[in-house]
């Protein structure tokens, strides 16, 4: 049986911005580890081989791919994020918002009091909620 199942962001050189701005975005976020490529390895040495990091309590993976390919992130599979406040929802869809791409502007469309969605400027797509 499986012992976990956890999310796994792919970059393609970003991987360390991104999740700099991600740790600075949520509470209860950290690093929990990092490697990076070396001399003669694979990928772009400095570059993240592998990191691990939670967000909300949530842990993630994520790298800098040593490997070019044809494809990069989808808003078919995306974050969710349940807000406390109105003011913290604003914050945080402004923040990913910057040099992103817009998918739903935030607005109440029926099945939450306030929702957006956006994909930030490294692809990745979330969904960002202030529950009822």
């Amino acid at each position: 049986m499986a012992k976990a199942i956890t999310p796994f962001l792919m970059f393609d050189g970003a991987a360390e911005e991104a999740m700099t701005l991600y740790l600075s975005l949520f509470d209860n976020a950290q690093i929990l580890s990092l490697e990076r490529w070396g001399a003669g390895e694979m990928g772009v040495e400095g570059a993240i081989k592998k990191a691990s990091f939670t967000l909300c309590g949530r842990s993630f993976h994520c790298s800098d791919s040593a490997i070019k390919h044809g494809f990069t992130f989808t808003p078919s599979l995306s974050l969710f994020v349940d807000l406390e406040s109105d003011m913290e929802l604003e914050r945080v869809f402004s923040e990913l918002a910057n040099n992103g791409h817009v998918l739903m502007p935030l607005n109440n469309y029926g099945f939450s009091r306030k929702f957006g969605w956006v994909s930030d400027r490294f692809g990745v797509s979330w969904q960002l909620n202030l529950p009822e």
